[in-house]
């Protein structure tokens, strides 16, 4: 195809992409109380554990409706996202020969698993332990001091809640990642085993930067990253294996065909 051609194909792909997000915000923006309160739910689970009458405060007037407005949009981008990528696949396929597109669609097919994974860790494990942590800076107050009290802003909660949810999400993607450059060729097993240490040490940087000032979400952000740096480690070890196999096999495709010139 002419390089115009190709790209009215990419301007199209991307228009349905759009489009596909914009029809589903608007779904989701029917529903954005249930939306908000299924976030919320870990804060108030604890909340109702410790008893009394607890509320969530917005100080803006617009602050809540555009609260809403982002939990519809980011709800929405979460779920076209396999639609999306199946634009990507579509638009990239036609392209690539049969051995590129069978290493290719699987990543693919992972990416959102291991995205959607991380977000159930940080939202059944993570949430609670870190707002419990926060929750337990509260004081009742004594004779002569005021007690200090937990009263959210939901934009603000939101932010935080967002920003767990993708920091976790992406870093889930770390196998992919070290994957695509193993089969490009630009990394190998032996040096990221022996570069372990130092991705241990800035496994626990990353999660100081991108999460909360806690140690709970910190430990449960650089664990995790550590562990799939581990299976990235085996992953790649797996695509070596395969690539020496592979070339073994041409090696002896290539003798049979000398010796039978011969």
């Amino acid at each position: 195809m002419p390089l115009l051609e190709h790209l009215v194909e990419l301007r199209n792909r991307l228009l349905k992409s759009v489009i596909a997000i914009i029809l589903l915000f608007f779904i989701f923006f029917a529903f954005k109380e249930h939306l908000y309160a299924f976030l919320v739910q870990p804060l108030a689970d604890i909340l109702e554990e410790r008893g009394g009458t607890r509320r969530m405060i917005f100080t803006a007037l617009h602050e809540a409706f555009f609260t809403y407005i982002k939990v519809s949009f980011w709800t929405a981008l979460f779920v076209a996202f396999p639609f999306v990528a199946a634009q990507f696949w579509r638009f990239v396929a036609p392209g690539l020969y049969g051995n590129e597109k069978k290493a290719l669609l699987p990543y693919l097919i992972l990416s959102p698993i291991l995205f959607f994974l991380g977000g159930a860790l940080v939202y059944y494990f993570i949430f609670p332990l870190a707002w419990q942590f926060f929750i337990s800076f509260e004081t009742i107050g004594s004779p002569g001091t005021l007690p200090v009290q937990l009263e959210p802003k939901v934009s603000e909660y939101l932010s935080l809640v967002m920003r767990l949810i993708f920091a976790f999400g992406l870093s889930f993607q770390l196998p992919i990642v070290l994957t695509l450059l193993a089969r490009a060729g630009l990394t190998t097993s032996q040096s990221l085993a022996a570069k372990r240490k130092y991705a241990v040490v800035f496994s626990f940087i990353g999660a100081a930067i991108i999460t909360p000032p806690d140690v709970i979400s910190q430990v449960g952000l650089a664990i995790p990253i550590i562990v799939l740096y581990e299976v990235s480690i085996i992953a790649v070890r797996a695509v070596e294996r395969k690539r020496k196999g592979l070339d073994d096999d041409e090696e002896e495709i290539t003798e049979e065909t000398d010796f039978n010139l011969t």
